[in-house]
């Protein structure tokens, strides 16, 4: 879903880098001479949360006795390349690992039905947590950002935002933490404060901060003993702190959807309230961001009963929806001047995720009384499954791949972890956070439903096997895979794959993923546990929670800092031991280590059918339409195969007598019939029957 900075920013967003703050200060770390010396032949940056991983554009070029310091950029090279392998690394650029005479996977060693304490897991998970939370406590409190390789901090407006603080409220309070709660609340109510002339990403924004207040604000009224603070008590004076922030900050964020069309702008200033287009992109914004802030404002509404927070968020599915693209697959980039789409991009990565994962959770959040989000979700689930579902080539792994050229190009057979978010989301969309046999038991089953389920397994192995390839048992960045030539497609029949990665009779499956050196970093990325989270809870299937488990221990033993600074992402997952980045994402405290905390604890903490998680991991409830909120559009009609009916309209012009010219004593005489038929010929009855089959046609739609 990569900085804590906008997701519309990339490495050649020089305008946006400004304002948030340098991407590079969260690279290697670079103390030495290294590190300079990646400096010199890597200039790339990383990706935004939402954004296109790399700038992939080929470089013009010379040749080689033109290169007047192609001698020196050999020896550079080499010497560059004897760092890579660690000839140069310092003992604090590389993770030491706890016990290395231990191997990562010996709890797989333990006898069949031995039985496992998930709670002591939990505790692990919490530890974490605590170590990664009290480091940035210690060396970068209060600032945007947390660089623990270097133990600072760095800010991504002048004033701050309380990005890790306010993004990790839920957390503390989920895991009990009351004083480290206490030191945050604290925070919120003396230094955060948004009245700055700065601008900030519109989504970014609105999923980390506005979701987390509003997360805040529901579990500490909801559950009083969750991190019970006194401050929270109904009558005390803080007792709407949070929602007062959400509020603050939601009429500043405001300004962002004041475009011609009701699309949101990329950015907003916070003082002015002026939405600001993207700085890159010919303008346009990003499709996901524009259509993930639908969860957060709707919840606000309810709140407080303020319907333009509705209203607004709301607009924004109609524009996109009008646009009638094939099969609700939609390309990722829209333009906000006016609401059409730039490009032909299709993907579930980067900048089209959120999309797809907000159709469904807009249904589940107000209780199924909008069945339009359902309709738009089903459809946009048959197209994936039509256009962009393949197999690798040996092991047969279901593909969840790309269309860069739109749906008619050729098929890309490339996955972001990003896209690990899709197959939780499928099942949440089976069974709407019920259990299968609950499912079952209620008659809401048939084979839409387990194929369905069956696609989100498949998919979950997939992504669970992104893991499992690598040295360090984390997941790359994005992974590559080998398919037939032409690809096999659904409709091909899929053909049977291993059991699992872990149980295949050979490591043969690991040949189907390719996975590139600049594609080879761990951003502590929540996707694929997310998805195990769900698959765990409405699967009952305690298989899920064994692969978060190992996934849980390779985090600790790979990207845990000596000493009290926390935790890091890494350079390249495939070497062992890995080289540092220095930086720890807010997602790693909002997100990663929430889905593993939530993963080994009881079902019945936060019950999925009673709550909706945003796709910063915030929690919501679900509610019921009331106080005049309600759904305020409806689709285009659709013919049988789903295409938008574009209805042609005559002009007055076109309407008007070819010739002007005083009406023969004939047609006089007819003037009577005319009156009784009307203009197009047609009886008054027959034109009457027409209208009323149109409005049902459009209600149906």
């Amino acid at each position: 879903m990569s900085f804590s900075g906008p997701r519309n920013v990339n490495g050649h967003r020089h305008q946006q880098e400004s304002n948030w703050g340098n991407a590079a200060a969260n690279g290697y770390a670079r103390s030495n001479i290294g590190a300079k010396l990646d400096g010199y032949f890597d200039k790339r940056e990383l990706p935004m949360y939402k954004d296109k991983p790399y700038n992939y554009a080929s470089s013009r070029r010379k040749p080689l006795w033109q290169k007047w310091r192609f001698t020196l950029a050999i020896l550079l090279l080499l010497v560059g390349l004897l760092y890579w392998i660690g000839m140069f690394s310092p003992t604090d650029a590389r993770v030491k690992l706890k016990d290395r005479s231990k191997s990562t996977w010996s709890w797989l060693n333990k006898p069949a039905g031995s039985k496992v304490n998930w709670d002591e897991r939990r505790e692990k998970v919490k530890d974490a947590f605590m170590l990664s939370w009290d480091g940035y406590q210690k060396y970068a409190w209060g600032h945007d950002q947390y660089h623990p390789t270097s133990k600072r901090g760095s800010q991504m407006t002048t004033a701050g935002m309380g990005w890790i603080i306010v993004d990790a409220l839920d957390t503390l309070m989920i895991m009990n933490l009351t004083s480290r709660l206490s030191h945050a609340r604290e925070w919120i109510t003396t230094s955060l404060n948004y009245e700055q002339d700065q601008e900030v990403n519109t989504f970014e924004t609105t999923i980390r901060m506005l979701g987390g207040l509003l997360s805040a604000h529901y579990l500490s009224t909801t559950f009083p003993d969750m991190a019970p603070l006194a401050d929270d008590d109904q009558g005390a004076p803080g007792e709407d702190l949070y929602l007062e922030k959400a509020t603050d900050l939601a009429d500043r964020l405001l300004g962002a959807f004041d475009s011609e069309s009701g699309v949101p702008y990329a950015s907003v200033n916070l003082k002015t309230l002026k939405g600001i287009r993207s700085h890159a992109d010919d303008g346009a914004s990003s499709t996901a961001e524009a259509t993930s802030l639908q969860l957060e404002f709707k919840y606000l509404a309810k709140l407080t009963g303020e319907k333009d927070y509705w209203d607004k968020a709301e607009k924004v599915m109609k524009v996109v929806d009008d646009n009638g693209e094939e099969d609700g697959l939609v390309p990722i980039f829209i333009y906000a001047h006016d609401g059409t789409f730039r490009g032909h991009n299709i993907r579930l990565g980067s900048r089209g995720d959120s999309y797809y994962e907000y159709l469904i959770k807009q249904y589940l959040q107000t209780s199924g009384e909008e069945p339009v989000y359902l309709h738009l979700w089903n459809q946009a689930l048959t197209g994936v499954r039509k256009h962009l579902i393949t197999y690798s080539t040996k092991s047969h792994l279901t593909i969840l791949a790309e269309r860069p050229n739109g749906l008619q190009s050729d098929l890309q057979p490339k996955m972001d972890h990003l896209v690990c978010f899709m197959p939780g989301t499928i099942a949440l969309g089976v069974t709407g956070g019920k259990t299968v046999a609950e499912a079952k038991k209620e008659g809401k089953w048939g084979k839409k439903e387990q194929a369905d389920l069956d696609l989100a397994m498949e998919l979950t192995k997939t992504c669970w096997g992104m893991y499992k390839t690598t040295a360090t048992g984390l997941a790359p960045e994005i992974t590559f895979f080998e398919i037939d030539d032409p690809p096999r497609s659904e409709a091909d029949g899929p053909a049977t794959p291993p059991a699992d990665p872990e149980a295949a009779a050979s490591a043969e499956w690991k040949d189907d993923y390719v996975i590139k050196h600049q594609d080879a970093h761990n951003l502590q990325r929540p996707e694929t546990v997310e998805t195990l989270f769900y698959m765990w809870r409405i699967t009952e299937d305690e298989k899920y929670r064994e692969w978060g488990w190992e996934m849980f221990r390779s985090f600790v033993n790979y990207t845990q800092l000596e000493g009290d600074a926390g935790f890091t992402s890494v350079a390249n997952v495939l070497d062992v031991p890995p080289k540092l980045r220095d930086n720890m994402e807010s997602f790693w405290l909002a997100e990663t280590l929430k889905y593993f905390y939530l993963l080994f604890s009881p079902v019945d903490l936060l019950p999925l059918d009673s709550i909706i998680i945003n796709t910063e991991a915030h929690i919501f409830p679900r509610f019921k339409l009331a106080r005049g909120l309600k759904t305020g559009w409806e689709r285009r009609p659709r013919d049988k195969d789903g295409k938008m009916i574009v209805e042609e309209k005559k002009s007055a012009e076109e309407r008007k007598p070819s010739e002007e010219k005083e009406p023969s004593e004939e047609k006089k005489k007819s003037v009577e019939g005319i009156e009784e038929k009307g203009t197009d010929g047609r009886s008054k009855e027959a034109v009457e029957t027409t209208k009323v089959g149109e409005s049902t046609s459009k209600g149906a739609s």
